[in-house]
């Protein structure tokens, strides 16, 4: 069997247990591989050949809102990593000088976080 009949095999075998899982076939393709897009239990979309989940917009305007939401979201996660390394680092860190530099920051990250889940709720 060659490279290409093995990946084909593999992708076949891919989609094949998303519909064992109750996913659905619909009359969509990906934009990037133009495989054929699945309707998963919960509603999302899903391209077996890229392992991805696709957004379907119709207009610019949700182009757009779809951009804005996709950045804020990835913001707060950025975030939230950082403010959690940051604790542990204060867990663990004994001087005074340096707890009041990772406090600051601490501070400013949450302040941004509140910041980006205010803007969230306005866009929706």
């Amino acid at each position: 069997m060659s490279a290409d009949e093995g990946r084909e095999r593999d992708r076949v075998r891919l989609m094949a247990d998303l519909l064992r899982g109750g996913a659905t076939l619909t009359d969509l393709s990906c934009p990037v591989c133009a495989s054929p897009i699945f309707r998963l239990r919960s509603g999302e979309l899903w391209c077996a050949q890229c392992q991805k989940k696709v957004v379907v917009v119709k207009e610019e305007e949700e182009v757009k809102e779809f951009e804005i939401s996709s950045t804020l979201s990835q913001a707060e996660s950025i975030i939230l990593t950082k403010i959690w390394g940051i604790n542990e680092r204060l867990k663990i860190e004994e001087s005074l000088e340096e707890i009041q530099k990772l406090s600051l920051v601490m501070s400013t990250l949450l302040d941004n976080l509140e910041r980006i889940r205010r803007i969230g709720k306005m866009k929706k």
